[in-house]
């Protein structure tokens, strides 16, 4: 089973006429996002991203648009360095109901 993220709320934003096809987000991106189409790569499960930024920083032609540090990615990833819990605005320290960073 491939884990989401959450349904329509990722900041990614892919514009396929600045791609040249170097196949960067492809090999960088950790949660397969995107795949070649032919000459192109195309954004195959937007929602599956955890806006890393990995994408955007290794496309060297501007094709892609991701706001990195936020959401609960960020969350979990800064918790790793920290040794803490982590706290995205979302988890039960917050008293929401929402669960993406249990």
């Amino acid at each position: 089973m491939k884990l989401k993220y959450l349904k329509n709320v990722v900041t990614l934003q892919y514009n396929k006429q600045l791609c040249t096809g170097c196949g960067m987000c492809v090999v960088v991106c950790p949660r397969d996002v995107f795949s070649m189409n032919g000459k192109k790569a195309e954004c195959t499960d937007r929602d599956a991203c955890i806006e890393c930024g990995a994408c955007m920083r290794n496309c060297a032609y501007n094709a892609i648009n991701v706001r990195p540090g936020v959401g609960c990615a960020y969350a979990i990833i800064m918790s790793m360095f920290k040794g803490k819990k982590p706290v995205c605005g979302c988890s039960e320290d917050t008293g929401t109901s929402s669960s993406c960073c249990r």
